[in-house]
């Protein structure tokens, strides 16, 4: 089943879509979170010099920068024209809301900070809810109106 790009706007009925979208999503996962962390580099060695200088202000930067840098990439991404991140456009994914509007910057860092803090309180038992709910839809996805298609 092929979802086409201006089908991603309105999530389909048909149950192919989301055949085998769970196990893809673990390993887009995977992937971004390899992409983010060698971005990491980058913006710690950025974010160093800054630090010199401002005179060791702009260090403080250190322990959210790991997150800053995965909101950038996920809002960028996740929000942008394809709605899927590089991971998600590799397994063949893409995140859809179930309301018919184009996935945003704010609603894609919502979703990641949502799925942060799901996380935090359920794992590893937020893989189970996708076996239980209609379309494989986790937590996050549930609260903040989502969907993930398959879009190969």
């Amino acid at each position: 089943m092929t979802i086409q790009q201006e089908d991603l706007r309105y999530p389909s009925e048909d149950w192919r879509a989301y055949q085998g979208v769970l196990s893809r999503r673990v390993f887009a996962f995977l992937v971004d979170y390899a992409i983010v962390a060698m971005l990491w580099i980058p913006a710690a060695v950025v974010v160093f010099f800054l630090g010199v200088l401002t005179l060791g202000f702009a260090w403080m930067l250190y322990p959210a920068l790991f997150a800053i840098v995965a909101m950038l990439y996920f809002g960028m991404t996740v929000g942008g024209r394809s709605q899927a991140s590089p991971g998600m456009r590799m397994m063949g994914i893409a995140v859809a809301r179930t309301d018919g509007r184009p996935m945003d910057v704010m609603t894609a860092v919502v979703h990641l900070v949502i799925f942060w803090l799901a996380n935090m309180l359920l794992t590893p038992l937020i893989l189970l809810i996708g076996l239980f709910t209609d379309r494989g839809r986790l937590l996050h996805d549930l609260l903040i109106g989502t969907v993930t298609v398959r879009r190969l």
